[in-house]
């Protein structure tokens, strides 16, 4: 290795810290609480990025709850930083969800299509209630309106990594979300 070589790292700047993170997935679990009461619920986790969240906002919320946890698994990116427009299923439920208090649990929603994808599908098998709780929204890029019920926190109009999000599967297990230098993006 040439030692005049300068090595540039892909990570940015810090946008959320754990602990801001933290709290987010703290507000989610309260508001879940009080509009859920003691009602059972299931938790569908859409997979590899809500991963962290899932089991954060489970343990968030009460002790004695009935929570249950299930997970589905789509693909709308592959290795690029954009979305496809086309959102396929990879991995459905693992249980009936008719009947059920449901809470679709996503790491982040920009351009709407995946989230709207899982409403109406998750909506045609019947639940007792359908509800979202998402940890980042970035609505800047926003081509299908969707209903958010749950918010964690407002990303910025930046690639960002960490807590369950990744780039071409990196990064994922950071304990707090960061920015993607342009360049990384890139290459």
């Amino acid at each position: 290795m040439n030692p005049n070589s300068v090595t540039r790292e892909p990570l940015g700047a810090i946008v959320f810290h754990a602990d801001e993170i933290a709290a987010a997935v703290g507000r989610l679990g309260q508001a879940l609480t009080n509009d859920l009461r003691d009602e059972p619920v299931l938790l569908v986790g859409v997979l590899k990025g809500a991963l962290f969240l899932v089991a954060d906002l489970a343990r968030a919320l009460p002790p004695r709850a009935d929570i249950r946890i299930d997970f589905l698994a789509v693909a709308s990116y592959g290795n690029s930083t954009r979305s496809s427009g086309e959102v396929r299923l990879l991995k459905d439920t693992s249980e009936s969800i008719e009947g059920k208090n449901v809470v679709i649990v996503e790491d982040i929603v920009d351009n709407g299509l995946t989230l709207d994808y899982l409403q109406r599908l998750l909506a045609s098998r019947n639940p007792a209630s359908l509800r979202s709780c998402v940890l980042l929204d970035k609505p800047y890029r926003r081509l299908v309106d969707v209903t958010i019920d749950y918010t964690g926190l407002l990303a910025p109009d930046a690639f960002i990594v960490g807590y369950g999000l990744d780039y071409q599967e990196k990064y994922r297990n950071l304990p707090y979300l960061a920015r993607l230098e342009e360049w990384a993006l890139e290459s």
